[in-house]
């Protein structure tokens, strides 16, 4: 299970952080990943780590402003989101996939979290 958390609503330049904490599984095997879905728009990825070795992807557009992390020995997985602007408007939901050490795909997640809005007002 995933249980995503830390949304909320925000102006545009400010910062906000989403926790994700996972249970049931061997925390270090996992990829995780965060993906966003805006309203009428396809989930699409943000970023991913491999708590293992801390080995990070983002999507260009955060590149810089957004830093996801992890902390092992609470399997959880952190989205730092700086300098946010209205196009980060979404629900964000963190997912794992087993047995992929790099994707950003949804179809190549197992397991899913709830998602938490953030909503960035101009």
């Amino acid at each position: 299970q995933l249980q995503a958390s830390g949304g909320g609503l925000v102006q545009a330049g400010d910062s906000l952080s989403l926790s994700c904490i996972t249970s049931g599984r061997a925390f270090g095997s996992m990829l995780m990943g965060w993906f966003r879905q805006a309203p009428g728009k396809a989930r699409e990825f943000v970023a991913y780590i491999l708590p293992n070795n801390g080995a990070t992807f983002y999507r260009d557009s955060v590149k810089g402003r957004f830093t996801i992390s992890s902390d092992n020995a609470k399997n959880t997985v952190y989205l730092q989101m700086g300098t946010l602007s209205p196009d980060d408007t979404a629900v964000y939901h963190c997912a794992a996939a087993i047995g992929i050490a790099h994707s950003a795909h949804p179809r190549d997640y197992r397991y899913w979290g709830q998602g938490t809005q953030v909503t960035v007002s101009s």
